[in-house]
């Protein structure tokens, strides 16, 4: 097996990139991609020597080569490089649930529209639902390596992210455009006219969640322009859902009694269906006479 090369080219790179493998007759395409787009390029190239055709397109090209494995990583992972694990901490199985609570509502029932006017909505300020809680630097890390596993598409790993940091459910969150991520305040705007909740509102995001969006508004602009959604449209649930279960990432699970669907199907409105149960019995006890 021949060594590996890692060609990286260009201004600084989003961590959720992928490698890509192109055929040999290819590399001044992706050469020309990397300048229209700003992205950063990783090449790998599985023989001791560099073909020729990539060896006179890299000529004209800022690059960095190497055949050590680890100072690869380190050039492409940067400041996220995977945090080792402590050595008193059990090892988790790669395909072991993470639940997290942010996600309750990412299928709620609520149906915020985006803001016809320009809108420069204030910080969160969480006065009808608690925050949700951050997660820890490992954890960050194994969500941020989860998606970037199982999708390349900015848009789905972004609104998994976004849902996250907000937990905001999917209806919200296609509220947002390209315009609504500030990545120098490293903020995210989301719109909620009729204050089903907190109404317009503009959330811190983490350095993690970053790298997402940031890819996430690149993609938006080039494909579509500012006034189309950053994150995944709530058409495109049934993939999202299938993303995050993918990634082994899910809400609060109720009890095994309480189940509605088979065992080890993820019951993403178990939260809303409490909900409607409670205000229901509310009304119920509303309705009832009074025995005066």
């Amino acid at each position: 097996m021949g060594s590996r090369h890692g060609l990286d080219h260009g201004p600084a790179r989003h961590p959720a990139d992928r490698p890509a493998r192109p055929p040999p007759h290819r590399p001044p395409r992706l050469l020309q991609l990397r300048t229209l787009t700003g992205i950063h390029l990783t090449l790998v190239c599985h023989r001791s020597h560099l073909p020729a055709a990539l060896h006179q397109a890299l000529q004209a090209a800022d690059h960095t080569l190497t055949t050590d494995l680890q100072t690869a990583r380190r050039h492409y992972y940067g400041a996220t490089a995977p945090i080792p694990q402590p050595a008193d901490e059990p090892a988790r199985p790669a395909n072991r649930w993470l639940t997290l609570p942010a996600l309750d509502r990412l299928v709620s029932y609520d149906s915020p529209r985006p803001c016809d006017a320009p809108c420069t909505p204030p910080p969160i300020a969480w006065r009808h639902r608690p925050p949700p809680t951050p997660l820890t630097p490992y954890a960050a890390q194994h969500v941020a390596h989860r998606l970037h596993e199982v999708t390349a598409h900015p848009r789905l790993a972004a609104t998994v992210a976004a849902a996250l940091i907000t937990g905001a459910p999917l209806q919200q969150l296609a509220t947002a455009r390209p315009r609504d991520y500030d990545d120098a305040a490293a903020t995210l705007a989301l719109h909620d006219r009729a204050r089903y909740t907190d109404g317009c509102a503009a959330y811190p995001v983490p350095p993690w969640a970053g790298v997402f969006l940031r890819a996430a508004a690149c993609f938006a602009r080039l494909v579509s322009g500012q006034d189309q959604e950053l994150f995944a449209a709530p058409g495109n649930r049934a993939l999202l859902l299938r993303v995050a279960e993918t990634a082994r990432l899910r809400p609060p699970q109720p009890p095994a009694a309480r189940r509605q669907g088979p065992a080890g199907r993820v019951e993403w409105d178990w939260r809303e269906r409490q909900e409607a149960h409670r205000y229901e019995a509310m009304l119920a006890v509303r309705a009832r006479p009074s025995r005066r």
